[in-house]
């Protein structure tokens, strides 16, 4: 008999497939310019797309961020996409464990060393548990069971609000926070669900022990609305949809938390969707980027789907790359087209 999470995680799925729940806010990348270089003075073959990210090797500054587990469907889901990962050289993130802390069973959901043992792995629990009763013996677990890198600590206060019988008590959690950055064995990463990550909580993450945050900002899938749709209430949606348009568009997160933290850690997610705007994240200030949902469809089908659409994206960042005279990735903050980045300037500086 499935849990409740495991019901949950099941109909999340079929609504991301199924249903149009992007954020009504828009990303931000459109806004966002590269020059062109009509002598880029290099060849293509001279562009190296290669980084370390927490002193893991990567092909690609790419991580497939975190979408499933914890229900039977997902264990096929999440082998395609660490096959894929793996061949790609790019990282990746699985859902939320809690579905294994529940029922020990469904950690073979979140298993994919035996598929890809060399991937960059990060393992995922919700920031709030840790006033739910779960410990930090308990994010070890979900770390060692899977043999991941890191750990997402995802903060999804809208989306709790939203769930019915969501958990809601966010009270105190940053010395819970310290406690697990101190022991874990692994590095921590903050990571938002789909809203964005001000400044200021930032800081206060970062004074708590995280090594890196990934914005995940709005633009991409709106969890609100997820949640609205799963109700199976009218009411309950349309007080979801009112919250479709909330945060903070993830170009300006990035450049607001790049410019406050000059060394840190930086992932930016949500509705990236192409090599372009991975290009256009790491000219903003990310070190990588997250892209989700465009891997989701095709993993259903196999690995070799997932590594058609995953090469259709590292090429472009290749090419995008190439076409503004940056053989590294390092280059990317210089080949800001300024006339084009000039609003998010603007607007990042009150995040």
């Amino acid at each position: 008999m499935r849990t409740a999470t495991e019901a949950r995680k099941s109909r999340h799925l079929d609504i991301c497939l199924e249903d149009d729940v992007a954020s009504t806010l828009d990303a931000g990348f459109a806004g966002v310019r590269l020059r062109h270089e009509a002598v880029p003075e290099c060849a293509l073959d001279d562009v190296d797309t290669s980084t370390l990210f927490l002193g893991k090797r990567l092909a690609a500054p790419v991580v497939i961020s975190s979408m499933t587990g914890g229900t039977e469907r997902a264990r096929a889901i999440n082998f395609n996409l660490a096959v894929a990962a793996e061949r790609a050289g790019v990282a990746l993130g699985l859902g939320s464990q809690r579905a294994a802390l529940e029922d020990v069973r469904l950690l073979a959901t979140y298993r994919v060393r035996e598929v890809a043992p060399r991937v960059v792995l990060f393992a995922n629990i919700g920031a709030v548990q840790l006033n739910y009763g779960v410990s930090t013996d308990d994010a070890q677990r979900v770390v060692d069971g899977i043999g991941a890198d890191g750990l997402y600590l995802h903060f999804n206060p809208l989306q709790e609000a939203l769930q019915p019988n969501g958990e809601t008590n966010f009270r105190a959690l940053l010395p819970k926070i310290g406690r697990l950055c101190r022991e874990l064995s692994v590095p921590v990463i903050a990571k938002s669900v789909g809203s964005g990550i001000s400044v200021r909580s930032a800081a206060r993450l970062i004074e708590a022990g995280v090594t890196a945050i990934d914005v995940a900002g709005a633009g991409g899938t709106s969890w609100a609305r997820v949640e609205g749709r799963r109700a199976g209430d009218s009411t309950r949606e349309e007080l979801a949809e009112t919250f479709a348009g909330w945060g903070y568009p993830t170009a300006e997160a990035t450049a607001a938390l790049r410019r406050a933290f000059g060394d840190l850690p930086l992932i930016a997610s949500g509705g990236v969707r192409s090599g372009v705007d991975v290009a256009k994240a790491l000219a903003l200030g990310a070190n990588l980027a997250g892209i989700g949902l465009p891997f989701l469809e095709p993993a259903t089908r196999s690995a070799e789907a997932v590594s058609e659409r995953l090469d259709l994206v590292l090429s472009g960042l290749r090419i995008a790359l190439f076409a503004s005279g940056c053989r590294r990735l390092d280059d990317l903050p210089g080949a800001l087209y300024v006339r084009g980045s000039e609003q998010i300037a603007t607007v990042e500086s009150r995040i």
